[in-house]
């Protein structure tokens, strides 16, 4: 069974960087899309990222623009989602996704995983 195992949550401070990995055992992500979603303390998941695997084609959610990147190595099979500048409002847990076609839509994702508890303090 595939599994998706995120890493590089923690603690940071607003305007400091956090890089998240996503990998996945079982499967490459060669014919995937791989995405972040966030879920904050009493609100919705919300969509964060999406990168085709296969061309680098990405999407964002207008408030991370310019601050995070979704990016891929093929070699490793790992994804990354780097973010900077972060801000207090970034706090919640992220998750990675993995599907067959770039939406925001997180129920067209058949694989997630666990989780990454990402905190900014002012």
């Amino acid at each position: 069974q595939v599994q998706l195992v995120e890493s590089g949550g923690g603690l940071a401070q607003a305007g400091g960087s956090l890089r998240l990995s996503c990998a996945a055992s079982g499967r490459t992500f060669d014919r995937d899309v791989i995405s972040w979603f966030r879920q904050a303390p009493g609100k919705e998941r919300e969509f964060v990222a999406a990168i085709i695997w296969s061309d680098s084609i990405t999407d964002y959610t207008n408030s991370v623009k310019g601050r995070f990147t979704i990016s891929r190595d093929n070699a490793k099979d790992i994804g990354y989602l780097q973010m900077n500048s972060l801000k207090p409002e970034d706090s919640a847990v992220y998750y990675c996704a993995a599907g067959p076609v770039l939406t925001r839509d997180g129920s067209l994702y058949d694989r997630w995983g666990q989780g990454t508890q990402v905190t900014v303090s002012s």
